[in-house]
C-alpha cells in the first residue's frame, strides 16, 4: 500500500545522503512533510532504514525503494520541463504526484522516450533503471483504442472518452475503469472483451472510445 508520507521521508533521506548528511535534523530540512520519531521507528520496523544514534542510513531494501522514488520524481521533472514546458513550481508539483503513482511500464516508456536522461533539470543524477542498462531505444507500449487491438491482445485501460454514448456509462458502472486489464476475445460478429471475471459483447463505436495501454510484441 502506498504511504506518501513515508515516501517523502525516504526521498528526504536520499537527498540528504547525496550531500553527505545523515542526521535527523538534516533530513527534516529536506522533507516536504513533518515527521516524528514514531515515523522513523515505523520505517525501521519495516526494514527500510537503520538508526545509529542520531544518524539514519538505508537498509538495502530501503535504498532500492528510495532509488525508485527518486528516479520517478526526476524523470517527471525532465518530462514536465522539456516536453510540457511547465514552470519550476508546476514542474515540482507534478513530479511530487508522479513519484508515488507512476506505473513501472510507464516509467520505462517515459525514460526511453526522453533518451535515458542522466540528470534532472537542477543537475542531480537520475538513478538508472532496467531500460537504461538494456539501452532500450524503442517504447514497448502504446496507447490505442480498444478497437485497434487484435483478438488475444491485452491492454490496461488508461482513459475512457467521455460523453458520446449512453451505453458507455453503463459499461463504466460494470467496472470498465482506468487501470482495469482487458483482453479482446474477438471482433466479429461483435466485439467481445474479457476483464476480471466478466465477458461482454460491446459495440464497435463503444470500443473506439475506450483507450488502453497495449504491450507490443514486436518491440
Amino acid at each position: 500500500m502506498i504511504n506518501e508520507k513515508y515516501d517523502e521521508i525516504l526521498e528526504a533521506i536520499w537527498t540528504s545522503n547525496e550531500n553527505k548528511k545523515f542526521t535527523v535534523s538534516d533530513i527534516k530540512k529536506k522533507c516536504e512533510v513533518d515527521f516524528s520519531q514514531t515515523d522513523i521507528d515505523e520505517l525501521e520496523k519495516q526494514g527500510l532504514i537503520v538508526s545509529k544514534g542520531d544518524k539514519i542510513i538505508f537498509s538495502p531494501a530501503g535504498e532500492e525503494k528510495a532509488k525508485n522514488i527518486m528516479r520517478r520524481h526526476r524523470l517527471a521533472e525532465v518530462l514536465t520541463s522539456s516536453i510540457l514546458s511547465l514552470k519550476n513550481s508546476e514542474m515540482e508539483k507534478v513530479a511530487c504526484q508522479v513519484e508515488h503513482y507512476l506505473h513501472p511500464e510507464v516509467e520505462e516508456a517515459i525514460c526511453t522516450l526522453l533518451g535515458h536522461p542522466e540528470f534532472c533539470p537542477d543537475g542531480k543524477c537520475i538513478p538508472k533503471g532496467r531500460c537504461c542498462h538494456e539501452r532500450k531505444r524503442g517504447v514497448n507500449n502504446a496507447v490505442v483504442s480498444l478497437a485497434d487491438l487484435e483478438p488475444g491482445e491485452t491492454g490496461t485501460i488508461t482513459y475512457v472518452k467521455p460523453g458520446s454514448h449512453s451505453n458507455l456509462h453503463q459499461l463504466i458502472s460494470f467496472g470498465l475503469n482506468p487501470g482495469v486489464m482487458v483482453t479482446l476475445h474477438r471482433k466479429s460478429p461483435a466485439f467481445c472483451i474479457k476483464f476480471e471475471n466478466t465477458e461482454l459483447a460491446i459495440d464497435e463505436n463503444i470500443a473506439r472510445n475506450i483507450f488502453v495501454w497495449k504491450i507490443l510484441n514486436n518491440c
